[in-house]
């Protein structure tokens, strides 16, 4: 008998983390790697989120705070969400979570039992389907190719919706794809929801504000406010405002939803760090001016990416709205064969090829649920994207 859980068998290790730290291992025995693997912004936290949190500890905040949340950062993220979502919440039905990722952790938790679903668009972030397998539910993917611009249709939500449905969990803007949906798109797919009371929205914002060329940001709640309701709304300061190592993920949602999660969270983590919480009070609260210099460099990052890589053999690359992803289609370099003479079969062997021959650390769409892509990620460097880029068309143009 193993000692160990038979949950675990229903998961796997997040393969961007894998990614990552293969480019490490390499790098540390002396390998010349670019890491486009990370979803990690290459910007510092800013000076005034750095002082609140060292004034904090000076003021002796270092105490176990509430399960989910001080009062001063509930109502820092009560104000967020009025201020730039139009969206009303009292401090009961806000929940603090130690990083976005522990927020989706919480509310499957707290809400699926055995057999229960979960609609996961694909391409989707690694963790959606790991995350509800974990908590017992049982995912149900739904591919929204190319041709769709990465995104779910009202027809494929109708379709995939049965009354064993809990959740939708909606990422707009997109990892892995950077595709944003409109409001408009929202608004079809919230009339769906509306059709089907037993269904509820898990809005994954965490990348509201990287958007792109007049892209206007709107979230699943203020967009349909007439299933707000049943819609859980989540954001942190890890990807905006460079905190990804402070771990803060925040959700509004149904208080009792709400209470529930902190029910969760009290027999299992507990509070976020109280540092933590202090500094995102600053970062939410303080000078916001700064995001928009920021989206605008990586807006150039990723028309850079783009045009580099479309300029490669084989690879087409949309145009992303949002995010820092990029994820083009390998189509035409399936089937070709490398100097060494292996052939390219999935978009595994492609990234591998990639990673081991010109140094170049990226994701396969394996990994997010729709081949043959990849996903890159240009949250670095302009001088390491365009070397990367550079290397990537190379190896495409050295296949036969």
């Amino acid at each position: 008998m193993s000692f160990l859980s038979t949950s675990l068998d229903r998961v796997k290790p997040s393969p961007t983390i894998a990614v990552t730290t293969k480019a490490a291992e390499l790098r540390a025995a002396g390998k010349d790697v670019i890491g486009l693997g990370a979803g990690e912004p290459d910007f510092d936290t800013p000076d005034h989120v750095k002082e609140a949190a060292i004034k904090a500890i000076w003021d002796g905040d270092t105490k176990y705070t509430s399960v989910d949340g001080t009062p001063a950062v509930k109502a820092a993220i009560i104000e967020k969400f009025k201020r730039e979502n139009g969206l009303e919440f009292t401090p009961n039905q806000i929940s603090v979570n130690s990083g976005g990722k522990h927020t989706i952790y919480n509310a499957l938790m707290a809400t699926l039992n055995e057999g229960d679903e979960v609609i996961i668009p694909a391409p989707y972030w690694v963790s959606y389907p790991d995350m509800t397998l974990l908590a017992g539910g049982t995912p149900v993917v739904v591919e929204a190719g190319i041709e769709t611009g990465f995104k779910l249709t009202p027809e494929m939500l109708e379709a995939a919706i049965t009354p064993k449905t809990k959740w939708l969990i909606f990422n707009s803007p997109s990892n892995p794809t950077g595709a944003a949906y409109s409001e408009a798109e929202i608004k079809a797919l919230g009339a769906v929801i509306a059709r089907h009371p037993h269904v509820w929205v898990f809005a994954d914002d965490i990348y509201e504000h990287l958007v792109y060329d007049d892209f206007k940001f709107v979230t699943f709640a203020a967009a349909c406010p007439d299933v707000a309701d049943r819609v859980l709304t989540m954001n942190g300061v890890a990807k905006a405002y460079a905190m990804t190592g402070w771990r803060i993920g925040y959700a509004g949602g149904d208080a009792k939803l709400i209470k529930a999660m902190a029910k969760v969270q009290s027999q299992s983590t507990s509070n976020p760090c109280s540092i933590s919480q202090a500094a995102t009070v600053a970062a939410l609260s303080g000078p916001q001016e700064y995001l928009k210099e920021r989206a605008d460099v990586f807006k150039a990052r990723r028309d850079l990416v783009v045009d580099m890589l479309n300029a490669a053999d084989g690879i087409e690359c949309p145009v992303p709205e949002g995010a820092f992803y990029v994820y083009p289609s390998i189509q035409g370099c399936i089937g070709k064969k490398t100097p060494a003479g292996k052939i390219i079969e999935t978009d595994e062997d492609f990234v591998t090829y990639i990673l081991e021959e010109y140094g170049v650390a990226a994701v396969q769409g394996e990994a997010f649920g729709l081949s043959p892509h990849f996903r890159v990620s240009y949250a670095t460097s302009t001088e390491a994207l365009t070397e990367a880029c550079t290397r990537i068309q190379k190896a495409c143009a050295a296949l036969t």
